[in-house]
């Protein structure tokens, strides 16, 4: 049993004609997917959860958890056009730590996947229920999930079915599409810089530090601190590992993936840190702190209503684009791990155009149940635990190849790799720890519960068991 737990798939192998998705994504739509992936809900509503918990030194946690993404993209293009298959930081694990840590890892991604989806598309209904309401009269019970007092979140349900039967007509159409409405939110983001940046007073940003650097609980029983923030805001960041479950559709994954992964990255990075800046400098942070809506409440605070509408209706028009990325990613990693045989090989078959049909109507079904029924409160902290592991596994894959394989070809390499997947490391580590108790609590349960079903399913039938 020991050996099936450590147990490697080979490095390169080129899954059949009816597993074997089609080709057809180049470095741009990659940029797009990445970009649309991580300008989401993060930049538009963290940023005032973060000023709760750090004040102006929030523009500290923004960079600070930049830092660590950026480090964590260089790994991962660099693990991304060595093994430029797809299933991302799952099937790095499983080429070169074992299976038992590739199931791991491969179980978090399904918890970040699945949340992101369900928790953006809930957001997304609630910048579209009021229209819905005003507009054709749908009723409230049917446009708020239970927690709410409602029956089913029909608005969220809605949108995921949309972009379901998107991805199922192709991943380019779908990749096109995505990179028009990134540029909507891009330019609402700019607008706001552009608005925003003149009304700077430095008085703001006094004082600038109030509740310390680590994550300390304050009078009022709130984890506060630059790093607790940081924990929370690392949700803004993370989406550019989206591109990586994009490796085996891409026509020149050697180079493309590398593009795509940094290059988002390194544009995300100067958005928000533009923004942050731009949001603590125009008002008080105590004016904004908390609110669903910070940016959208800072432009008003400034008198400028109409740009607030005009970045509300981006939001609307826009949020879906993270919605495509995340729900492309989840059902690549489905497709991967039912292909290895993790989950019922059955479902990994692709149509005539190259999309893996049966899974993405399966991961719809999941998404879509978690959006319209069940309360995500908290829990949608944990997708970004299950982010943080996958950054650990992809930066100690790399190191320990750089080891194991230090001539194997390499079309990326990263740049000081043992000082980048130390601080990956290193800084994952003390962001997971710097998540709330009951988050850790909860994604520990994950995890054991995944255990199960390995032991009772994925290590009997994986594919490797066969040799």
């Amino acid at each position: 049993m020991t050996s099936s737990l450590l147990r490697r798939k080979p490095l390169r192998r080129e899954p059949d004609g009816e597993r074997r998705l089609a080709r057809t994504l180049s470095w741009p739509h990659l940029v797009a997917l990445g970009v649309g992936a991580i300008v989401g809900t993060g930049i538009l509503t963290l940023i005032g959860v973060g000023a709760a918990k750090a004040g102006p030194a929030v523009i500290l946690s923004f960079a600070i958890a930049g830092a660590i993404c950026a480090c964590a993209a260089l790994a991962y293009a660099e693990m991304a056009t060595m093994i430029p298959v797809s299933g991302s930081a799952y099937t790095y694990s499983y080429v070169v730590l074992g299976e038992l840590l590739a199931w791991i890892i491969g179980w978090s991604l399904i918890l970040e996947y699945s949340l992101v989806v369900s928790a953006v598309a809930v957001g997304w209904s609630g910048y579209a229920a009021p229209l819905l309401e005003s507009l054709f009269g749908f009723p409230k019970a049917l446009m708020q999930g239970p927690e709410a007092g409602g029956v089913v979140n029909l608005p969220a349900v809605g949108i995921i079915v949309l972009v379901a039967v998107l991805l199922l007509r192709g991943t380019r159409e779908s990749a096109t599409l995505n990179a028009a409405l990134v540029l909507v939110k891009i330019a609402a983001l700019v607008v706001f810089v552009a608005f925003a940046l003149p009304a700077f007073e430095a008085t703001h940003l006094e004082p600038f530090n109030p509740f310390g650097f680590s994550k300390s609980v304050q009078a009022d029983g709130v984890e506060r601190g630059v790093m607790a923030a940081a924990a929370i805001i690392f949700f803004a960041f993370y989406g550019f590992d989206a591109i990586a479950t994009a490796a085996e559709e891409t026509r020149n994954p050697g180079r493309d993936l590398m593009i795509g992964i940094v290059g988002s990255m390194a544009a995300c990075v100067v958005i928000y840190v533009a923004v942050a800046v731009a949001a603590v400098g125009a008002v008080s942070y105590t004016r904004f702190a908390d609110s669903p809506e910070p940016l959208a409440l800072i432009l008003r605070e400034l008198g400028q209503p109409l740009v607030a509408q005009y970045l509300a209706a981006s939001a609307v028009i826009a949020l879906p684009t993270v919605i495509l990325a995340f729900f492309y990613g989840q059902s690549r990693i489905f497709f991967t791990m039912a292909r290895d045989g993790m989950l019922p090989q059955g479902l990994a078959k692709v149509s005539a155009n190259g999309t893996p049909v049966r899974i993405t109507l399966f991961t719809a079904a999941i998404v879509t149940v978690l959006a319209g029924l069940v309360p995500l409160g908290e829990l949608a902290a944990l997708a970004n635990a299950g982010t943080l592991a996958a950054f650990i596994a992809v930066a100690a894959c790399m190191l320990v190849m750089r080891v194991r394989a230090p001539e194997a070809s390499r079309t990326f390499r990263a740049p000081m790799p043992w000082l980048i997947g130390s601080i990956t490391i290193l800084g994952c580590g003390y962001l997971f720890f710097s998540l709330p108790a009951t988050t850790q609590l909860w994604f520990a349960v994950w995890n054991v519960f995944g255990l199960v079903f390995y032991a009772l399913y994925g290590r009997r039938h994986a594919v490797a068991a066969a040799g």
